[in-house]
């Protein structure tokens, strides 16, 4: 069939040209849509929030989600989320005994698996109440043990018999003849010493007799000797399990070959009522719970733990990370992982971040190639890029132990602590912080009139009145600090200078009752400067003696020790011991005839608060103190009050990196929160920017899915939000190239200009203009936004290719491939062309047949 042929006037045809001419001049004027860029971010967001989605569909991440979305606004109610989360929850039924009978007892301990040093909740009910006061029966014993047999340890593998317990011997391994007629195994002691059962260690020889601390002492061991029952029958517990690392004696989670599983131990609950071994009690028990009759009534619980040590090929390349303890557990979990999944090991160094930026700044050739930092790393003009990328959301807190004796739980839990009265604790401005003072040692003049301690003053007895009446030295004698240099300790400080109280106490003004600011911080103007550590700036001297020739001198760095950084501070704040040492104890080899010592106090008695990072605290399960945010609301640090921080966070002077700012934390925001951001150059050789590209994209993917297990997040953490991932990710694409970000066009360039922030955004991805690779390109044709077909997933594990599906705008940004925004401005300038080739070609046309015509005549003529 023949087509009809159309005919058009040159007319119609020249005026249909220009028209396609004023088409495309108009097109050509025309702008962008002005949401255009924003429409990428958003469509980052959009997708990231559909992985999650389609993550979420499989039965376990559901689980996953569900428990992180289950988390409370208080400490407890997350330490609760952190069980659940477990799934390994063990309870036992206790057995009748000859003497007492436990059958109604069932005990629970919420976590067994996927353990390392942490605390774990041991809970219970039907138990007889432990009686108000001295007497000491209805209890349990709770102690770590190792042993290979499926049946559960022997008794001399328990980790128990140095910390003091309230009987003779209910808190040793001492055994007196006679005392126990179901003994059979020791019943006889060496010369006038009576029998006792040794510990024996994984590895090494058994102790020699019952005092024997080779392996364990007072101040290390973990044993809970005393632990008692609430009036309804109920109880419960933080123990303090340790691994091979803390406790080389037991073992735990140690691997001892290539392919073989860590060792697992168990948890022993002990329970004693109120009858002997042979008769009723004369007040107190007085045996110790490894004496066979009490043995015989013991609750196994199996512990298995995460392998400890070095669980990566030694031979693969080394990644060295560097810098803020925020980001600890978090590696910490992920290494595995990453060793699973690709060909480099990365090693970790926990360090002070001004050292760690001084690294990125100015590296030597043995320096880590990566920091992580909560202030951003600013280098000078000319100096190579800087890569930030965000990991982790996270901060900082007060822990205590806040034990009570002779309270019915024997346990504060509730505590809130203002500015100034850590402003108080920091400056040494309690008599008890600086001077444990007595008739022999005045107390010091300079502090006359202030607060003997924290719980002596009206202002903390003001904001906790349950604690009014309280003995001065019945609670902490001053907050534990970290000794390392820190952002951390920045922070709060700003934190301090952000309240109008605690700023006017540091500029030396009296608070409304008349304590003073300790003169020794007066001219530090603690009020205007942030520095990065505490001080210990009064050097007062108080004499501890036994008489005139045997004497030592303590200071207040005595009274309350640095802690060595915020995780030991969670340690010591769990093991309810701050590290003092003002006992005085005979030395006949010292100068002075004597030295100062420390032991922990007996449970029951033990009071510490110390300044820890979220998961740390969260790890060993501490009570946190509420703290006040900018609206004055008390609060503690959950994923809510974290999250809510970061999205008021504005750019710091790297923009695209979020500078911590407790006077904006308001609508229940926690006020010590902080990010922590991965900071690379781009100059590095190709393979390290790859490998160090690959962790942030699973730092930021599958390492942002909250748990236990290795890989996740731990508890304590907040996992970052979908514009920070999406940062992440796209800083991950321009380390990875060796990119510079030029000025205004992206949110991870160091020391340069970058593109806008916000509230929770990215702070603008990099622009297509620089995607071109230098020779640091990886060359096996993997895009850098995706990874490669051997290197973590964004959304996956290591090992996966990074498929399309999956890929978000942002990582196509970082790969080079083009944006929404200049897919549409190619089309503009393409149909600008067809526009105006169209315009000629009919404007042309009635030109070239006026010209053929006219040949056409002058050729007939």
């Amino acid at each position: 069939m023949r087509h009809p042929r159309v005919r058009v006037r040159p007319g119609r045809r020249t005026a249909a040209g220009a028209g396609a001419l004023l088409a495309a001049v108009l097109l050509a004027l025309v702008p962008l849509p002005s949401g255009a860029d924003q429409a990428r971010a958003a469509q980052a967001a959009s997708m990231a929030q559909k992985a999650q989605t389609a993550q979420a569909a499989s039965p376990a991440s559901t689980a996953q989600t569900a428990r992180a979305a289950s988390t409370a606004q208080t400490a407890r109610a997350a330490s609760a989320g952190r069980a659940a989360d477990a799934g390994s929850a063990v309870t036992r039924s206790g057995t009748k005994g000859p003497y007492d009978d436990f059958s109604g007892l069932r005990v629970t301990v919420h976590q067994t698996e996927h353990l390392r040093a942490q605390g774990v909740k041991v809970t219970w009910t039907g138990g007889r109440p432990t009686p108000l006061g001295g007497k000491f029966v209805n209890y349990l014993q709770i102690m770590q043990c190792w042993g290979d047999s499926s049946g559960g340890p022997d008794r001399e593998s328990c980790d128990f018999g140095a910390v003091r317990a309230g009987g003779s011997y209910n808190g040793s391994r001492v055994l007196p003849e006679g005392w126990d007629p179901q003994e059979s195994e020791y019943t006889q002691g060496e010369g006038n010493f009576s029998p006792f059962v040794p510990f024996r260690p994984v590895t090494g020889r058994p102790t020699e007799d019952a005092y024997d601390f080779t392996y364990f002492g007072p101040n290390d061991s973990n044993a809970e000797p005393l632990r008692k029952t609430q009036p309804d029958g109920t109880g419960e517990a933080v123990f303090e399990v340790q691994t091979a690392l803390q406790a080389p004696h037991l073992g735990c989670g140690e691997v001892s070959g290539s392919g073989a599983n860590p060792r697992s131990c168990w948890l022993v609950v002990v329970p004693r009522g109120e009858h002997e071994t042979e008769a009723p009690a004369n007040g107190n028990l007085d045996t110790s719970p490894l004496s066979r009759s009490n043995w015989d009534r013991r609750m196994v619980f199996p512990l298995r733990f995460d392998p400890v040590g070095e669980t990566c090929d030694p031979d693969r390349p080394e990644r060295r990370i560097i810098g803020s303890e925020l980001l600890t557990d978090a590696v910490s979990s992920w290494q595995t992982v990453l060793c699973d999944g690709l060909d480099a090991r990365f090693t970790f160094s926990q360090s002070g971040e001004d050292h760690a930026r001084s690294l990125i700044r100015n590296p030597s050739a043995t320096s880590p190639g990566m920091a992580v930092t909560v202030d951003p790393v600013e280098t000078a003009e000319g100096a190579p890029p800087v890569v930030h990328a965000p990991l982790a959301v996270s901060g900082l807190s007060v822990g205590f132990l806040w034990e009570h004796a002779g309270a019915p739980n024997e346990w504060v839990r509730d505590l809130r602590l203002s500015p100034r009265l850590l402003a108080k604790m920091l400056t040494q401005s309690y008599v008890a912080g600086v001077s444990l003072w007595s008739v022999d040692s005045p107390k010091p003049a300079h502090l006359a009139g202030n607060p003997e301690a924290l719980v002596s003053d009206p202002e903390f007895v003001e904001l906790n009145p349950a604690m009014a009446g309280r003995a001065a030295r019945s609670g902490p004698l001053g907050m534990v600090a970290p000794s390392e240099n820190s952002d951390t300790s920045r922070l709060l400080w700003r934190y301090l200078q952000s309240d109008r109280d605690a700023r006017a106490f540091l500029s030396g003004k009296p608070d409304p009752w008349g304590m003073k600011l300790n003169p020794f911080y007066r001219d530090m103007a603690l009020d205007k400067e942030a520095p990065d550590y505490f001080p210990k700036a009064d050097p007062t001297e108080t004499r501890a003696s036994a008489g005139p020739t045997e004497w030592a001198v303590y200071t207040g760095a005595e009274v309350v020790p640095y802690a060595e950084n915020l995780h030991d501070g969670a340690l010591r704040v769990r093991r309810g011991y701050s590290g003092q040492t003002t006992n005085f104890e005979v030395c006949a080899e010292c100068a002075t005839g004597g030295k100062l010592t420390g032991e922990r106090s007996p449970q029951g008695m033990r009071q510490v608060a110390g300044l820890v990072d979220a998961p740390s605290a969260d790890r060993y399960q501490l009570d946190i103190a509420a703290l006040p945010n900018a609206d004055g609301e008390f609060v503690v640090p959950t994923e809510k009050s974290l999250l809510a921080a970061v999205a008021q966070m504005k750019d710091s002077a790297v923009a695209g990196v979020k500078a911590p700012d407790p006077a904006r934390a308001r609508n229940g925001a926690y006020p010590l929160t902080a990010v922590a951001y991965a900071a690379a150059t781009t100059d590095q050789p190709a393979a390290a920017r790859r490998d160090y590209a690959r962790m942030i994209r699973y730092a930021a993917g599958a390492g942002q899915t909250v748990g236990l297990t290795p890989g996740q997040l731990p508890h304590g953490y907040a996992p970052l939000p979908a514009a920070l991932r999406a940062q992440a990710r796209d800083a991950a694409g321009l380390l990875e190239r060796g990119a510079a970000t030029p000025p205004g066009a992206g949110a991870a360039g160091g020391g340069r200009s970058a593109g806008p922030g916000g509230e929770g955004t990215a702070g603008g991805p990099a622009s297509g203009a620089d995607s071109g690779a230098d020779s640091g390109g990886t060359g096996d044709g993997a895009a850098a936004g995706g990874g490669s077909a051997d290197g973590p997933d964004p959304d996956g594990s290591p090992g996966t290719a990074a498929g399309a599906d999956d890929a978000t705008e942002v990582a196509a940004t970082a790969s080079g491939a083009p944006t929404p925004s200049q897919v549409l401005g190619l089309i503009r300038w393409v149909l600008l062309g067809v526009l105006i080739a169209g315009g000629a070609a009919a404007l042309a046309g009635p030109v070239m047949v006026r010209l053929s015509a006219r040949k056409a005549a002058a050729g007939s003529g």
